[in-house]
Order: C-alpha cells, then sequence, then structure tokens
C-alpha cells in the first residue's frame, strides 16, 4: 500500500499538471519545482539589477570609483615617468542624508530598472506576499563590514499603522524580515518597533515633507526597552529613497535603548548621478 509520503506527491504532481504554476511576474507556467520556492521564475529574479560597484562601505550607494587617479606628472628630461597617484573622493553625498547613529545601509537592487521594481510592487500592493521568501534570499547574500556582522543580534521590521495594517492585511516589511532571519540565524523581534501614529503615503513627497511626514511617528514600547538596551539592530524595509523614515525609526530603536542601527533593504530608488547600468547581463544575477 503506498505511504503517505507517496500519496503527497502524487497529489502534487496531479495538481501541477491540472493547475501548472505561473510566475507572478512575468504570468507564463512554469513548473513549481523548477524554482527554490516556486512563485517567481528564475529569469524573472535573474532580470534584478544589483546596485553597481563600487559601492560606498557604508551606504552601500554605488560611487564613480572609491579613488581617482591624478595624471602623472611631467618627467624632467631623462627622468622616468611618475606613478600614477590617487587623491580621495569627496565624502559619500547619499551618506550625508543618514542619522550619525547608523552603522551601515545596503539595498540589493534598482529601483527603476529590471525586475525589482515588479517585485516590490508584487509584494507590497498585489497581496503576493510569498514573494518576500525570494527577496530575502537575494537580500541575506549581501555584503556586510566585519563589525556589522559580528554584533548584529536581531532584525526588526518597519512597523506599519493599524490602519495601513487592515487596508494591506499584512506588512511587507515584517515578512522579508521573517524570511531573512534564518538565512542570518538572528531572532525577529517584531514587536521592538511600533507605529506611535499614522503618516500619509511618502510616494509623491519631496525630501523634506517626507522628513516631517514621519518625525515621531515610531516609538518602543516601555516593556520593550530592556530587550534593546545595548543591542545592534538591523532595521528591514521594502525600499528605501530618501532615508528619511529609516532615520526616524532608527532614532526611535536608539532613544528605545539600542546601541546601534543598521539598515536592509530590497530596493533602492535611483539619485541623481548614480552611474548607468553595466551592460554585462552576467552582473546583473
Amino acid at each position: 500500500m503506498p505511504s503517505p509520503t507517496s500519496w503527497s506527491g502524487f497529489g502534487r504532481s496531479l495538481l501541477d499538471f491540472l493547475m501548472p504554476g505561473a510566475c507572478v511576474l512575468c504570468r507564463r507556467p512554469h513548473a513549481p519545482h523548477s524554482t527554490p520556492d516556486g512563485i517567481v521564475c528564475g529569469t524573472c529574479m535573474a532580470r534584478v539589477v544589483p546596485l553597481t560597484l563600487p559601492q560606498c562601505y557604508r551606504c552601500g550607494h554605488p560611487r564613480l570609483s572609491l579613488t581617482l587617479a591624478l595624471p602623472p606628472a611631467r618627467p624632467a628630461p631623462g627622468e622616468a615617468a611618475a606613478m600614477p597617484s590617487t587623491v580621495e573622493l569627496s565624502p559619500c553625498r547619499w551618506c550625508a542624508r543618514l542619522a550619525p547613529e547608523i552603522r551601515a545601509v545596503r539595498s540589493v537592487c534598482r529601483m527603476d530598472q529590471g525586475s525589482g521594481g515588479e517585485l516590490v510592487h508584487a509584494l507590497k500592493y498585489q497581496g503576493w506576499h510569498v514573494v518576500a521568501t525570494p527577496m530575502a534570499r537575494r537580500m541575506a547574500r549581501l555584503s556586510w563590514p566585519e563589525d556589522v556582522l559580528e554584533e548584529r543580534a536581531a532584525v526588526v521590521p518597519m512597523p506599519l499603522s493599524a490602519q495601513r495594517l487592515r487596508e494591506r492585511g499584512y506588512n511587507q516589511a515584517e515578512k522579508l524580515a521573517r524570511a531573512l532571519s534564518p538565512h542570518w540565524r538572528i531572532p525577529l523581534w517584531s514587536d521592538v518597533l511600533l507605529r506611535a501614529r499614522h503618516t500619509r503615503s511618502q510616494v509623491r513627497l519631496t525630501p523634506s515633507e517626507r522628513t516631517t511626514n514621519v518625525s515621531g511617528a515610531f516609538a518602543v514600547p516601555e516593556s520593550r526597552r530592556a530587550t534593546l538596551r545595548g543591542q545592534h539592530i538591523i532595521l528591514v524595509d521594502d525600499v528605501v529613497t530618501t532615508a528619511a523614515t529609516l532615520n526616524a525609526a532608527a532614532r526611535a530603536l536608539l532613544d528605545g535603548g539600542a546601541r546601534i542601527i543598521s539598515c536592509v533593504t530590497f530596493g533602492r530608488a535611483p539619485d541623481t548621478g548614480d552611474r548607468a547600468v553595466p551592460d554585462d547581463d552576467s552582473l546583473r544575477n
């Protein structure tokens, strides 16, 4: 007599035959077991365009170069040409928007090209919360400064207001943080940071309006301050644009007892002067 496992496998195969899986982005049918999650096809995941290298060591934003080569001095007659010297770039302009207490920020991809924006849209607005799993897998592979790797104590999702949570049905940042937690083998603390008040959507606001909109919007419950005390927290969100929301949330965590904050997002909005996307498709995986 077939075992329950055999029947289960037969049931899955029959379901795949009758109702083949389809990618949530391109809608093309595919065998669910052809991808690790059976929800986003490999082609669409390969179209995610990563932030270009080199990147700022602190904020992870693309830079033209870590150093700029100076033209070699003209040699005197009979002298060998001097080796070119270098000069450090001015401080990273994207870092300047971060609160001083934020140690590092990392993001997977650009939001203006490739499939990164489509993934975020499917997660945030179309109800496909399961896409958080392959998104978190990409987030887990990001590189960090050594001290962040050694010190990170927990992942904390960017909270939604009660009104937004009712409208959406779930918190997309919490889905990402929950999927990311086992990859990094650190706990998820979903109750240490709350929205103290409802805020307008940041989408159509100017940078200064964004800062005003989220000022004082977050709080740490008194009962969770002992948990946070002295810890290095990784704040998780789906997208970062001007960093206004990250700064406001980080300040609340610091006021609540955390020692230092780092942040990770899946997407990052393009900034004026960003480098172009590399032509080599192999760099996009």
